[in-house]
């Protein structure tokens, strides 16, 4: 998939590297008819900052199924800083025409110096994306003005050409006025030919700057003001000065075009060998989870990742036969070639839409439809008679699983008969996205070395990361290069071993790391000692609050988490149960999460378990100012053990007197009360991992 479609107005034009290249796809001529720029503001005698905008407009025309974007700018420079603004490129796909310039002239002194017909542009040639496997068949174009001067006045115009290739005439896009500009004048605008009205939306804070005729919206500003979005608010509340464009009449219709795509993409050929592949997973698999899966691992091992953004591929998918032959894909190839073996083996599977920036897809039930708001697309079959997800872009271990790997909300299922778009419900994980077990033995006593194991498990997307980046080293490889961090760090002054593997019905990431290092024991009175656990403590949450000028009912965002923290400590030899204490537990609720913290005493260990979990994506402000109220009671404190000896004399004093028992157990009686099984139990790593009070 591509980013959205957004042409957004601010404060210069991108700034390119030098590239090797050649002239020629550049273009010289004069504006279209349809162009009207606004005239230059007048440069305040106080004017401050790097530059002045005397004027930028960002010009949109849709005509006849091709979209004109015009860019003009004339700016003063006002400082050293400003002078990047030399340095000028376009971008632009060359199968829908070729960039015209207009106007490149420098104002110096009350002369004016044209360079519209002697600038030389190199045209990068090479993909910009490359190394993250991305071929868009984007080109972009450098100048470098020489002798750009503090003072100078700089104009450049220029217009672009683009074309929908996937869905022919229809049109879509995002114009955006940028939150913070620079000092002076900004023009917005799209326009049509008649017949090609577009459904328009903007957000309410442009209803001052725009006007409207029956061909074109314009937005028209003088120093906009800073816009702010509401502080802490939902990622929907993040829309600011932004005018939407859609033909689609709904997001339903739009999901019936796609599923027209997809349904030939995954047609196979009569002597496609993938009838035979599909065959041979069918012989060698009974049941219909064993096929699915067989079917995503070929697709996940079989074929390479590579993102085709070439001619029509930006949305259109290849044909399975297609991407199966060359071995190389992107998401909407893996896809088709997916849901055509699926379709071999029985098993009913669509195509979904989704947007994987965490809270990207927030609110866009209240967006014009446009494919360009989502960023990849995967499979959602019918297994067994319930939903799993397949996702053919990622690494074979991760296997269809009923809940999708990420944490999108919003998706566009593609359906012959059109889908709107679905809400998916938000639950709590039922595992630790983060957990870290810390197993420490002590038994060697107070002044020596302690034998740590350190167990680091990660779960969800990056954990797939991580199996991705350590799969393409050695394990001799990966071995130093985590013994050399742990050693930097100074935990460890030792490391024995470190290892790596991936728990596919858990979908985690384990990563274990074993040595030696020292403990950092505080001596107390009395000959006694205190420790303070890794990974025992919180800080307090911040108060959810919005400055007085912004909406003060809207609800408070909460990023999903579930971390979990496991510390056994083994205790020195020669020490009793009796002797040792340990600091609160407590279970805790603010903004809408858990707080957790327990510990468990055994003749010879202490373990502790420490978790938090939210409890959903939004606080209402009700909630919010409730809890803003009890941040003062929250237990902050850090995890700790005690030892104190069970006598000791006081010897500045003769004779010896004062015989002080041991000090009880720090059992709160309304502390949450639980086994807490050693860091080593296996059962940390399982499906049931009793991170929280009531041993979930």
């Amino acid at each position: 998939m591509h980013l959205p479609h957004i042409a957004a107005v601010a404060a210069a034009f991108t700034i390119a590297a030098p590239a090797l290249a050649q002239e020629g796809e550049i273009e010289r001529g004069p504006r279209e008819a349809w162009v009207e720029p606004s005239e230059p503001l007048a440069v305040p005698e106080d004017a401050s900052g790097p530059m002045f905008v005397r004027q930028q407009d960002t010009l949109v025309r849709l005509e006849d199924g091709v979209e004109k974007t015009y860019s003009g700018l004339r700016v003063k420079v006002l400082n050293p800083s400003a002078l990047q603004l030399g340095n000028l490129s376009i971008t632009w796909n060359p199968n829908f025409g070729s960039p015209i310039v207009h106007s490149i002239k420098l104002y110096r002194d009350g002369t004016v110096i044209d360079l519209t017909d002697d600038a030389k542009f190199e045209v990068l040639r090479r993909e910009e994306q490359l190394e993250l496997a991305m071929l868009t068949g984007v080109l972009t174009a450098v100048y470098n003005i020489r002798d750009l001067r503090v003072g100078d006045e700089l104009e450049f115009e220029a217009t672009t050409y683009s074309k929908n290739p996937t869905f022919g005439d229809r049109d879509y896009g995002l114009l955006m006025l940028a939150p913070q500009t620079s000092p002076g004048r900004f023009k917005m605008q799209l326009s049509w030919d008649k017949g090609d009205d577009p459904r328009i939306r903007m957000t309410p804070d442009l209803d001052t700057m725009t006007t409207r005729t029956d061909r074109s919206l314009t937005l028209a500003v003088d120093d906009p003001p800073t816009a702010r979005a509401p502080k802490d608010a939902p990622p929907r509340y993040q829309w600011m000065r932004m005018i939407e464009y859609s033909d689609f009449a709904s997001w339903s219709e739009l999901s019936s075009q796609f599923a027209t795509l997809y349904q030939s993409a995954s047609r196979l050929r009569d002597d496609s060998p993938l009838v035979a592949e599909a065959a041979r997973i069918a012989a060698a698999y009974p049941t219909e989870m064993e096929r699915a899966s067989a079917a995503l691992k070929l697709v996940q091992d079989q074929v390479r990742y590579v993102y085709v953004g070439l001619n029509a591929g930006n949305l259109t998918p290849a044909d399975a036969d297609e991407t199966w032959e060359r071995r190389y894909g992107d998401c909407k190839g893996k896809t088709a070639l997916l849901m055509a073996l699926l379709d071999q083996l029985g098993i009913p599977a669509e195509a979904v839409m989704v947007n994987l920036t965490q809270g990207a897809d927030d609110g866009f039930d209240q967006r014009l439809p446009n494919p360009m708001l989502f960023d990849h697309v995967l499979v959602r079959a019918t297994i067994d008679g319930e939903a799993y997800w397949l996702d053919g872009t990622l690494p074979s271990v991760a296997t269809p699983t009923r809940e999708p790997r990420g944490t999108f909300r919003n998706v566009l299922p593609y359906r012959a008969a059109g889908a709107d778009l679905e809400r998916l419900p938000w639950q709590p994980s039922a595992l630790p996205d983060e957990m870290a077990l810390y197993q420490i033995d002590a038994s060697a006593g107070f002044d020596e070395p302690a034998g740590w194991t350190i167990t680091s498990v990660t779960r969800g997307l990056e954990a797939l990361q991580f199996y991705s980046a350590f799969s393409s080293i050695s394990r001799a490889q990966y071995e130093s290069e985590v013994s050399n961090s742990w050693l930097a760090n100074g935990t460890l002054d030792e490391v024995d071993s470190a290892t790596w593997r991936f728990d596919k019905p858990t979908g985690a990431m384990v990563m274990t790391v074993s040595g030696k290092g020292p403990l950092d024991w505080d001596e107390e009175r009395r000959g006694g000692y205190s420790l303070v656990l890794p990974g025992g403590g919180f800080s307090p949450p911040a108060r959810r609050s919005r400055p007085s000028d912004q909406d003060q009912a809207l609800p408070y965002y909460s990023q999903p988490a579930f971390d979990c923290y496991v510390t056994t400590v083994t205790l020195p030899t020669g020490t009793t149960e009796d002797d040792w204490s340990y600091n609160s537990q407590y279970l805790q609720s603010l903004f809408g999460a858990q707080y957790g913290r327990r510990f468990e005493l055994r003749p010879t260990s202490i373990s502790m378990v420490r978790s938090y979990r939210g409890g959903g994506v939004e606080i209402s402000a009700e909630a919010a100012e409730r809890d803003n109220a009890r941040i003062d009671d929250f237990d902050n404190s850090k995890a700790i053990i005690e030892f104190e000896p069970p006598v000791e004399y006081a010897f500045d004093q003769a004779p010896p007197v004062l015989v002080i028992p041991a000090s009880p157990r720090s059992d709160d009686k309304d502390a949450p009360k639980g086994n807490v099984p050693p860091a080593s139990d296996p059962v940390w790593l399982g499906e049931n991992a009793p991170c929280l009070p009531d041993g979930r």
